[in-house]
């Protein structure tokens, strides 16, 4: 309660309550009435300054700066569609001289699988023709050697049967029997 008093006698005396404390809101003084036209004249000064000649500056260079960084992102747009059509080309050229490599590639290792065929098949057709011309030496040994075999087997024979027998045996009997012998163990 005591507060609201003190604000009420405040209120109806402003003059009287603050001349003994702030001597700037002593509106009984004519220097404060001077001040207060003054800086009311100043304000007004200033006011018209400002809105006819400050402010249109601010507006003139807020605008020059507005239209330089809408050209700067035009010109950035610009350089970066640039940028993009060239990453493209890139990307495009990249992918066909991949597809070409590719081909290359696929040219080089079939050429090498033919090649290599070709050059299996001439040293298949070489090895066919040493084997075979193996197989005809063994098969001229074998002769060769089984004709050999028929004259020992028919001395061997010729011995054992004499010593056994002490008559030599018929060449007529020994003959059919070293051929049935030598055709059942396959020699013949």
């Amino acid at each position: 309660m005591r507060r609201l008093s003190t604000a009420i006698l405040l209120a109806l005396a402003p003059s009287a309550a603050f001349a003994d404390t702030m001597p700037q809101m002593d509106f009984q003084n004519p220097l404060t009435l001077d001040q207060v036209g003054w800086m009311a004249v100043i304000l007004v000064v200033l006011y018209l300054l400002l809105s006819r000649w400050g402010l249109p500056q601010v507006g003139k260079v807020l605008e020059s700066r507005a239209a330089v960084i809408a050209a700067d992102l035009a010109a950035a747009r610009q350089a970066k569609k640039e940028a993009d059509d060239a990453v493209a080309a890139l990307n495009a050229t990249i992918a066909q001289a991949r597809a070409v490599a590719q081909a290359e590639v696929a040219k080089a290792v079939n050429d090498a699988k033919a090649k290599a065929a070709a050059e299996a098949a001439t040293l298949a057709a070489a090895l066919e023709a040493k084997l075979e011309a193996a197989e005809a030496q063994i098969a001229t040994a074998r002769a060769a050697a089984l004709a050999a075999i028929r004259p020992v087997a028919a001395e061997a024979a010729n011995t054992i049967l004499l010593k056994l027998t002490g008559a030599p045996p018929a060449e007529d009997q020994l003959a059919p029997r070293l051929d049935a012998a030598l055709a059942a163990r396959k020699v013949a």
